[in-house]
């Protein structure tokens, strides 16, 4: 198992870490593509992004769909399905990620990253749409659908039976990044939150949502649509409300945290872990990664479940596509980063319990110029006196929390007891001058993911109960996101076996989802991130070689526009 560890840890690497090296930071390739390929579809498309998103609105809301035309679903429902697998973690947690690390102008980049993913959602939505794969469908087998679509397709069909080995790859990588990062994951993070808020088993809580998602998901992309349309509003519905009444509360701090937000894109001063003081690329490598995250253009997912949408028009269904990274970049992710910046709780140390075994411990030495240097390994020991450790200069490894140093250590919460003696980082204790052990710590730290927002959300609402509002959210995105990632797990499986290897697939996926909350899923997030990365390669390679056809697409829907057509004159 070492091994395999070891083996995920270097491959992780390779994927996102190597790159072109810019001072003290290296800006990896698999970002360099999405950002340039984002950038070349805003060109070639002439700025769509910005022309055609009132459209994108207008056809989402029905006033031009005709339930005759083939498909699966509206697309509301298939922009519904998108999102519930798009929005979620990365919205909580993964905002919280980039203003730890780089600083409120962090946000800036995601922004940027958002804009340029919606020119890059629209091309491989349309293109989802034009190769796709229609029959007729099974009433009696409805999990089958009558609908095939993705880059799988585009990339057999569109480039030719010669590209059907990177077609091939692609499907497969994808189907096993359904059930790792897609599904695992994803019931890993419901059954923590019941055992910690609720103090329910993991066994119990994995039960109850594969259950779930095992009657959702035998429906087939139908009953899928039907659930995600209820599920994903009203998630992304009372988590905005919550944000926007924070805002409201605090009006008076909206101007300023945006005028933090661009000072700092540019001219940053800190990220809360310090190890980009004054770094401009650093701030900016963190807000595009966590963009890129959050918004998944280019990742080839959310294109398979826009090609299931009823439409005769591919265009149409593009300009939806690219409404989902405004949704969930431009929108609910600024929602999160502002209540964390205008509560506060971004850099803000406080009362935590220090678990001598958690994986918040890291550890760091202070560098002469302000920033922190990141030790892999751990020291032998780090003496304390009076709470404070001693020789705490600059160049000493100190105990850090979520990459931040603690000051000072004490045995009881309420911290009126110093802690003397020596913390043993491989034991996990913490041991006194008279030979007495501790497991656990306090003192102030900062927090980080998830708790950092769920932090911004309590202080930010009246009473003690504003966390729930995210404590809720993380439980339906989580649950959404699961059923979503299971349709585009069997569509790969469509394309590589036929039609009846989907219900086995179904069935491994909901066993896989019931393994995922019981089984500790570190190594299942690096190999799920290690394969994410490498189905964006064949993906945008692909992309990229089909603009031509998109801005042909593009241009005969624009000029014929036969939604007007369709209102003045609609299908019998």
């Amino acid at each position: 198992m070492d091994f395999i560890r070891q083996l995920a840890d270097q491959l992780d690497t390779l994927v996102w870490t190597s790159g072109i090296p810019v001072g003290d930071e290296t800006i990896p390739f698999v970002v360099i593509l999405l950002l340039g390929a984002g950038v070349y579809f805003t060109f070639r498309l002439s700025f769509i992004q910005f022309t055609k998103l009132g459209h994108g609105f207008a056809v989402v809301s029905g006033k031009y769909s005709d339930p005759d035309d083939p498909g699966d679903v509206s697309h509301f429902q298939a922009l519904s399905t998108a999102l519930s697998a798009t929005v979620g973690i990365g919205n909580i947690a993964g905002v919280a990620l980039a203003i730890h690390w780089g600083g409120p102008g962090a946000l800036f980049w995601m922004w940027v990253t958002g804009v340029l993913g919606m020119a890059t959602k629209f091309s491989e939505v349309t293109l989802a749409q034009k190769y796709r794969n229609v029959r007729e469908p099974d009433p009696e087998r409805p999990w089958e659908g009558m609908v095939a679509g993705g880059p799988m397709f585009y990339i057999e069909k569109g480039l030719g039976k010669a590209w059907k080995p990177m077609a091939v790859i692609f499907a497969v990588f994808l189907a096993a990044v359904a059930l790792f990062t897609g599904n695992g994951v994803q019931a890993n993070t419901v059954a923590d939150v019941f055992q910690d808020e609720f103090g329910i088993s993991p066994w119990i809580a994995g039960v109850t949502t594969a259950t779930i998602i095992g009657l959702v998901i035998i429906g087939g992309i139908s009953r899928i649509g039907r659930v995600t349309g209820i599920l994903a509003p009203a998630m992304a519905g009372i988590y905005v409300a919550g944000a926007l009444f924070i805002l409201i509360l605090h009006w008076d701090q909206v101007l300023p945290s945006l005028g933090l937000i661009f000072t700092e894109a540019f001219n940053p001063s800190a990220g809360v872990a310090g190890a980009g003081v004054g770094t401009f690329l650093f701030t900016m490598l963190w807000g595009v990664r966590r963009g890129l995250f959050s918004n998944e253009a280019g990742q080839g997912s959310a294109p398979i479940a826009h090609a299931a949408a009823r439409t005769d028009e591919p265009a149409s269904e593009g300009v939806v596509g690219l409404i989902e990274p405004f949704i969930d970049t431009i929108v609910i992710c600024t929602m999160t980063a502002l209540v964390i910046i205008i509560t506060s709780s971004w850099d803000d140390q406080i009362p935590t319990d220090l678990d001598l075994s958690s994986g918040a411990i890291s550890f760091v030495a202070e560098r002469d110029d302000g920033r922190f240097s990141f030790f892999q390994s751990a020291p032998d020991e780090i003496p304390v006196e009076a709470g404070a450790p001693v020789h705490a200069d600059v160049g000493d490894v100190r105990f850090a929390w979520h990459e931040v140093p603690v000051a000072r250590f004490y045995l009881d919460p309420e911290q009126t007891q110093p802690f003397t003696g020596t913390i043993l980082p491989g034991a996990a204790q913490a041991v006194e001058e008279d030979g007495t052990t501790h497991a656990v710590l306090y003192g102030n730290a900062v927090t980080n993911g998830a708790p950092l927002t769920m932090l911004a959300f309590r202080r930010g609402l009246p009473g003690d109960w504003g966390h729930y509002i995210v404590l809720l959210t993380v439980l339906l995105f989580a649950i959404s996101t699961a059923i979503a990632w299971s349709y585009y797990g069997d569509r790969c499986a469509f394309y590589l076996f036929g039609a009846k290897a989907v219900l086995p697939y179904k069935l491994m996926f909901v066993v896989m989802h019931f393994v995922g909350a019981v089984a500790p899923l570190i190594l299942a997030w690096t190999i799920g991130d290690i394969l994410l990365g490498l189905v964006i390669i064949p993906n945008l390679i692909a992309v990229i070689f089909l603009t031509g056809k998109v801005k042909d697409e593009a241009g005969s829907y624009f000029k014929r526009k036969p939604w007007l057509k369709e209102r003045e004159a609609p299908r019998p």
